[in-house]
Order: C-alpha cells, then sequence, then structure tokens
C-alpha cells in the first residue's frame, strides 16, 4: 500500500520538479541542440556560451566562453552519466583545439559538471570512454560557470524555415544546417572515431 501511494504521489510530481540539467559544449552548439533533442527522457535543449568570465556574451563577441548547450533532462528516464556517454559518443574527444571544421577556443569540447554527484559521473564516463578507444580523451572536465543562453536565432537553428544564403546557395535554415553539418565532416569523424558506438551520427 505505502508503495503504492509512494508510486502515485511520484506521477503527479511535475517534471520541472525532478528535471536536472547537464551543460556540454561540443562544437557548434546547432549540432549539439539538434541531437540531444531527439533523445527521450531529454524535454529541452538550449544553445548558448559558458565557461568564460565575459558577461551577458554575445555571438559576435563571446571571448573566453565556449559555444555550449544547456540540456534538460528527467534522470527518471535517462541518467546524467548515460547523456555524457552520448555526448563523448557524438564528439571528436582526440581534438583539443576545435571540433571538426570548426577551430578555436570557442569551439572546443568541455563538459561542466554543477555539483559533485555530477562530476563524479563525468569522470567515470570519460575514463571509460578512454578505456573503450585505448587513447587518452582531451575533452576538459572544467568548473560550471553561468550558462548564457544565445540570441534567439540560434536556438533550434536546425529546423528553421528562415531563407538564408550558403556557400550552397539559398537554402532554409533546415537546408542550410543539414549541408553545415555534411560539409563540415562532423558525423563522418564520429563514426570515424567510434564506429558502431557512434551516436547521432547521420
Amino acid at each position: 500500500m505505502l508503495r503504492a501511494l509512494i508510486t502515485a504521489a511520484l506521477l503527479i510530481v511535475p517534471l520541472s520538479a525532478r528535471a536536472e540539467t547537464a551543460i556540454v559544449a561540443g562544437g557548434c552548439f546547432w549540432c549539439v541542440e539538434s541531437n540531444f533533442e531527439s533523445v527521450p527522457g531529454v524535454s529541452g535543449v538550449v544553445s548558448g556560451y559558458s565557461g568564460g568570465d565575459l558577461p551577458n556574451p554575445t555571438y559576435e563577441n563571446h571571448e573566453g566562453h565556449y559555444e555550449a548547450v544547456e540540456i534538460t533532462f528527467d534522470p527518471a528516464v535517462i541518467t546524467y552519466a548515460d547523456i555524457i556517454a552520448k555526448f563523448l559518443r557524438s564528439t571528436d574527444v582526440l581534438d583539443g583545439g576545435g571540433q571538426f571544421c570548426d577551430r578555436g577556443p570557442a569551439y572546443r569540447s568541455a563538459i561542466f559538471p554543477q555539483n559533485a554527484a555530477q562530476d563524479q559521473a563525468a569522470k567515470a564516463e570519460v575514463a571509460r570512454a578512454a578505456a573503450d578507444l585505448g587513447q587518452a580523451i582531451v575533452t576538459p572536465i572544467l568548473p560550471a560557470k553561468t550558462f548564457w543562453i544565445a540570441e534567439d536565432y540560434h536556438q533550434d537553428y536546425y529546423k528553421g524555415q528562415n531563407i538564408t544564403l550558403t556557400r550552397g546557395g539559398v537554402k532554409t535554415q533546415a537546408e542550410a544546417y543539414k549541408f553545415y553539418r555534411k560539409a563540415c565532416g562532423r558525423d563522418a569523424r564520429v563514426r570515424e572515431i567510434w564506429g558502431d558506438a557512434a551516436a547521432f551520427a547521420h
């Protein structure tokens, strides 16, 4: 009877009361956002900037920050460790100078645990990934700093319908995103590193 009452109480607790967040940087935030919005248990992903000290960063000036995402998830459906495992297997964990065709400090990968439990889980997942690859992982685990939400036009860019001019011609944002992702070699490199364990590779 007590178990049934507890179960019933949990079912009526709103998601917001159970939700946790993970902050990671994996190169272009459009790509990381699109990857994780498809994951069961994830209720939202926001593109932004983190890791630096500059207040109110913008796309034009986010010096010291990484392009990052904040992932909101239900830990009853997917754990923080699972989020980090998927993140590592969807990035180039051997590249400390950027990600894929995007080079420079803002495009480096990183994990930003927000408490001791997340820090412990992140370290365990990095160690497991290194063991799986048989190589050192260069993606650092860094102290969490303020997560600043990016401009509206960066949110859900991968499914936007506004028209934009690209190197491949005039396209919708969604078309431009697909063109960019393929041209950047993201999925090909992830498959090269991780093989069948690659996550989100299109």
